[in-house]
């Protein structure tokens, strides 16, 4: 479900969009402008936020983009067993199970502080703190 819509031509680095049904942070936006009678052409390349694969589309400029809801929030580990980790939100206190990214592996340990991320109801570890 998209949060918000924007045009292709006002996508900016940086920004989060969803590619495909999956949610990507831009990398970059060309924009090329046409002729007389012609529409500007975005060349956008963004990588996805779960999976980190890269995606690269054409769309019209006036064409309008799906915007993510993604929510950031701060939780602290209790435990890890194999590539999940169970997190307990510190301003919510739930408890969550959440998948450790591979570039996080074997660097998380209980009681440490961590960021996790909410994009459309997937939860991911983004960073300890």
């Amino acid at each position: 479900m998209a949060f918000k819509l924007i045009h292709g031509s006002g996508v900016r680095p940086g920004a989060s969009i969803i590619v495909d049904g999956v949610a990507c942070i831009v990398k970059s936006n060309d924009i090329s402008k046409t002729g007389k009678h012609g529409h500007a052409k975005c060349r956008i390349e963004a990588i996805g936020i779960i999976d980190d694969k890269k995606k690269v589309f054409v769309c019209g400029g006036h064409d309008r983009l799906e915007v993510p809801l993604i929510t950031k929030h701060k939780g602290q580990i209790l435990s890890v067993a194999e590539d999940k980790a169970s997190v307990m939100d510190l301003e919510s206190f739930e408890t969550l199970e959440i998948i450790i990214p591979e570039e996080l592996n074997g660097q998380l340990a209980s009681e440490d502080q961590i960021e996790y991320w909410d994009v459309e109801g997937v939860k991911v570890i983004k960073r300890k703190i």
